[in-house]
């Protein structure tokens, strides 16, 4: 029965409170991606994943960086070792696990850095608009202008081969489409009549971008960090492949699979188990991304 109360005040039409309604849509926004199958099916392999990295000392059968030169390329389905070993006789399922909190590190900090920094330069942009809106929206078209992957290589170069020098050039060649979302939203957000009641009521720009301009444009960013997490894995991915992501020897997918390359036609699975976990991790952010997609989409609703 409390149940079924508490079911029927969030599904209400007319909520009784600021709070009230927050709970409502959200309650609602759940239910609509509740009922998307393949949205759901991502966010439990992401949910896994997080499970997954969080208990690796537990769940990994071997120590990741433990070298077995007697048992090297075992195949799989081997005793001990589910998917084989590597040209080292390292578990390969070990670093696999160990290998999802790297990416997962990669993600959450690129995730940090830059939808923040789109949505700084964006909002500025639109709202100030004259020489600021054109200087900064020139040097984001810079930005586009090249390919993510060739620019993060061109910043890893000068910066230096590391993880953290990797996301720091995956968030440098990230952020231009997030400025560009943010600065569309802060046009149309901008003319509209209640920002002019703000404005007389004394509310300066600052408090005006950050109170009401840019709780408009998180919806549209969530939607598209998450479409975008499965390039910024195979951007990690890739720079760990040339050497200039993770270095050795740290279980980095992209690296796994650089190092089995060498024997992809005789002993296949080294490479390819850790380019399966790519894929299927990026898969999982693209159908939770749809899915958040139908949810936030203003125009689904009306």
């Amino acid at each position: 029965m409390a149940d079924q109360t508490l079911k029927a005040w969030l599904l209400t039409d007319t909520p009784t409170s600021r709070r009230h309604a927050k709970l409502s849509a959200l309650y609602q926004g759940w239910l609509s991606f509740r009922s998307n199958t393949m949205a759901m099916i991502g966010l439990g392999i992401l949910v896994a994943l997080v499970l997954i990295a969080a208990a690796a000392p537990v769940l990994a059968p071997h120590d990741p960086y433990m070298q077995d030169l007697g048992n090297r390329l075992a195949p799989l389905g081997s005793e001990g070792h589910v998917f084989g070993t590597d040209s080292l006789g390292r578990d390969i399922l070990s670093r696999l696990i160990y290998g999802a909190r790297i990416t997962l590190y990669i993600v959450a900090l690129v995730a940090l850095i830059a939808p923040v920094a789109g949505l700084l330069v964006g909002t500025v942009s639109g709202y100030v608009g004259g020489w600021t809106d054109m200087i900064l929206m020139r040097i984001t078209d810079i930005f586009l202008a090249f390919p993510r992957l060739v620019l993060a290589l061109a910043f890893v170069a000068a910066l230096g081969a590391g993880i953290e020098n990797a996301v720091l050039a995956i968030s440098l060649t990230a952020w231009p489409p997030y400025a560009r979302i943010a600065r569309a939203e802060t046009l149309t957000i901008r003319s509209s009549d209640y920002i002019s009641a703000i404005k007389l009521q004394g509310a300066g720009a600052l408090r005006i971008i950050t109170k009401h301009i840019w709780p408009l444009c998180i919806s549209s960013l969530i939607v598209r960090v998450t479409l975008d997490m499965a390039g910024i894995i195979l951007a990690a991915a890739g720079l760990g492949f040339l050497g200039l992501g993770a270095q050795p020897p740290s279980p980095e997918w992209g690296a796994m699979i650089s190092e089995g390359r060498r024997f992809i036609l005789d002993h296949w699975w080294v490479a390819t188990v850790p380019g399966l976990a790519i894929f299927t991790v990026s898969l999982a952010f693209n159908l939770l991304g749809d899915g958040l997609r139908d949810v936030l989409d203003p125009k689904a609703s009306e």
